[in-house]
């Protein structure tokens, strides 16, 4: 560990002027931050497997106003050498980042000048099928929707497979999701839709509502897990009262 934090300030001298270490000089250190997403990351695992630990991809730095406004001005060389001390540390740590890298600053008007926060969050990134189209239309007009990382995805009869293979209608680049997890089932259109999952022999398998399954009814507002992932079920109120 200590390895990494080295080269990140030798990097970071490099890439700034006095100017920095003047701007810094009582304020939080970049190093702190270094330390502290090191920390989370160490805090954070999930392991999958015997070989694979799973680790958050997704960083936010809370500063407080002081150290955010001395902060802007050099951000984004900050958060490019963070980005590249955090996959040194995963590398040499043999961990599994949850998807791509992404390292935020934010204000919080809470925190005292040199207190700093970071949260973490496991986000995967998401790829649908070029046959549904996001629209707004298209999601009102769905049988079902599938709502994934705040994003809304339509979802025509007879339903869709969802997996990390890039041959999946739905591609989710969670590390805990197999290639082929699962398949999402719509049927039954002349009434209500009849929506189930079906488990295709995924290695972590598929949690409905907190319970493990094989395959499982599902209505409006059930939440499937798959890896590191949730989906939340929507079933459109004009899809209801056919």
């Amino acid at each position: 560990m200590a390895g990494v934090l080295q080269r990140f300030e030798r990097r970071l001298e490099g890439a700034v002027t006095g100017a920095f270490a003047r701007a810094f000089r009582s304020a939080v250190q970049p190093v702190e931050i270094a330390a502290a997403l090191q920390r989370e990351i160490d805090n954070s695992t999930s392991i999958l497997s015997r070989d694979r630990i799973l680790v958050p991809n997704d960083f936010t730095v809370f500063l407080s106003p002081a150290d955010y406004d001395r902060l802007t001005p050099f951000g984004s060389t900050i958060a490019e050498e963070l980005a590249t001390l955090v996959h040194e540390h995963v590398e040499e740590q043999h961990y599994t980042l949850a998807g791509t890298l992404a390292i935020t600053f934010e204000r919080d008007d809470s925190l005292r000048t040199g207190r700093f926060t970071v949260e973490s969050r496991t986000n995967a990134t998401i790829h649908a099928s070029p046959h549904e189209r996001m629209t707004e239309t298209s999601v009102r007009s769905a049988a079902v929707v599938l709502e994934v990382g705040g994003i809304k995805h339509p979802v025509s009869p007879p339903g869709l497979v969802i997996g990390r293979g890039s041959d999946s209608d739905l591609k989710i680049d969670d590390p805990g999701i197999s290639r082929r997890h699962a398949r999402l089932r719509v049927g039954g259109m002349a009434d209500a839709p009849a929506v189930a999952i079906e488990d295709l022999g995924s290695t972590n398998g598929v949690i409905v509502d907190g319970r493990r399954v094989d395959s499982s009814p599902l209505g409006d507002g059930s939440h499937i897990r798959l890896g590191n992932t949730t989906l939340t079920v929507r079933i459109p109120s004009s899809s209801k009262a056919r």
